[in-house]
């Protein structure tokens, strides 16, 4: 393959220096961008030969050199080995000339670079989108899936780390459910916004030649057109909501993982790992360790990582373009690759988590999680809630002395505290009236919870 030249060589008379030319070279990065770059190449064709700087013949030439462009690149697992392009532009521009001749050098008519990479950037992350958008939804599946296998097992619901009131394992998984809706909504307001297209905004002033950019825009499936040309070149706000949005996956991927690497312990012994998502101890043969979920959860410090660094460049720059936005696509490409990977491994998880039901139930059933509901009892007796809160801590403490949990106090030893407790506090205090007791909508109820799992299996299609 011919060595490309730059596309900025006539002001300048000696050659770069070596080591500088590297520094400064972006292919092993941006070559990611290839496929955008041509399709936008293909496009921006078509307009300038609808504004009529290229006569049909030409345009079909360059059009069809640009698609053996993409197919070879697209097929061939060498063709992008050994070349010194500067970036995937100069790259594909480089393979044009040597197909079509100058030719090919009326392609880059009215456009720079800078509209070029903002245009296949946009193009680049709009697909990745839509990719997030299955694999998030995948995640989701394998939540739900594992909620209806588990539909009947209750464990302890935390606050602080303490035991507080028992919920459904489906409620658990609902609630990362959600957290995964809303990645999914945030990442659909993001990719709206993307989906505008800078090109025709040249370097950074607009245009010379009579681009039709609406035509050029919906050839190209973006929304709209940029409505100012230094803001299109030197924007990359896009990039930051969509490491924001990234961020955010993570933060929810890295509390699921922390819940099962909790579980998981002997201490909990909610779950064990299937031996295809664990690893074993170099020094201690007894060991199963959750390596899957440890990963992802030190995996979110690294996309927090590329959201800050890339507002770090961003922060000072004039406008418009800067080399120093070279550095986005590094950060969005390492944490698009870094969340899809982590939301793959954790819906390979949840397909290989045994869950210890007899242990749930029993850290379930007892701890007095049923505290609230004795006070909820007093209430319905016509108690005041802070009173009967009052009444019930002192119960708590009694049965602690005891060494009781709150049912297996007799109705003696509960009535010292209320006269107005009777027999049917124990049911109130059971844990399946416990549960049954929590049914308004969002509530851990049983028949909520599979209203729930149905509605949510028929939102994530």
């Amino acid at each position: 393959m011919a060595e490309s030249k730059n596309l900025w060589g006539g002001r300048f008379k000696g050659k770069s220096d070596a080591e500088f030319a590297d520094f400064n070279n972006s292919f092993r990065v941006d070559r990611r961008l290839f496929e955008a770059d041509v399709a936008a190449s293909i496009a921006y064709c078509q307009a300038l030969e609808s504004a009529g700087v290229l006569s049909a013949e030409e345009g079909s030439q360059i059009r069809s050199a640009l698609n053996t462009i993409l197919e070879n690149g697209r097929t061939n697992e060498d063709y992008f080995d050994n070349d010194s392009s500067e970036d995937v532009h100069s790259f594909v521009e480089a393979r044009l000339i040597e197909m079509t001749g100058d030719l090919g050098r009326r392609l880059h008519t009215g456009r720079s670079r800078n509209d070029q990479v903002a245009t296949d950037f946009r193009l680049w992350l709009r697909s990745a989108i839509d990719a997030f958008n299955t694999t998030l939804r995948e995640a989701q599946t394998s939540l739900l899936d594992f909620a209806e296998a588990q539909r009947d097992v209750v464990i302890p619901g935390y606050t602080h780390l303490q035991r507080a009131q028992p919920v459904l394992l489906a409620h658990w998984c609902l609630a990362y459910f959600e957290m995964l809706a809303r990645d999914r909504e945030r990442l659909a307001e993001v990719r709206r916004r993307v989906n505008i297209m800078p090109l025709g905004s040249a370097a950074l002033a607009g245009t010379s030649y009579p681009i039709d950019r609406e035509a050029l825009a919906t050839s190209l499936g973006f929304e709209g057109v940029s409505r100012n040309s230094l803001d299109a070149v030197s924007d990359r706000d896009f990039c930051v909501e969509f490491l924001s949005a990234c961020s955010l996956v993570m933060i929810h991927l890295s509390r699921l993982a922390e819940d099962i690497i909790v579980y998981t312990t002997n201490e909990f012994g909610f779950f064990e790992l299937g031996d295809a998502i664990a690893t074993g101890s170099s020094l201690m043969p007894q060991k199963k360790n959750p390596d899957s979920m440890e990963l992802v959860r030190g995996k979110a410090g690294r996309v927090f990582g590329d959201l800050l660094a890339l507002l770090a460049t961003l922060k000072g720059l004039p406008l418009a373009y800067n080399k120093d936005m070279q550095e986005d696509k590094e950060a969005v490409f390492d944490a698009y690759d870094t969340v899809s990977s982590s939301l793959k491994v954790a819906a390979t998880v949840m397909r290989n988590i045994t869950v210890n039901k007899d242990r749930t139930l029993v850290a379930s059933s007892g701890g007095y999680m049923n505290a609230t509901e004795l006070a909820d009892y007093l209430v319905r007796k016509g108690v005041p809630f802070r009173d009967a809160h009052e009444i019930v801590g002192k119960v708590v403490m009694r049965a602690i002395e005891l060494g009781k949990e709150l049912e297996q106090l007799n109705i003696n030893e509960l009535r010292e505290y209320s006269s107005l407790i009777e027999d049917d506090v124990y049911d109130a205090l059971s844990l399946e009236r416990t549960l049954g007791s929590k049914s308004q909508i969002g509530g851990t109820a049983r028949e909520v919870v599979k209203a729930a799992l149905l509605k949510a299996r028929k939102s994530s299609l």
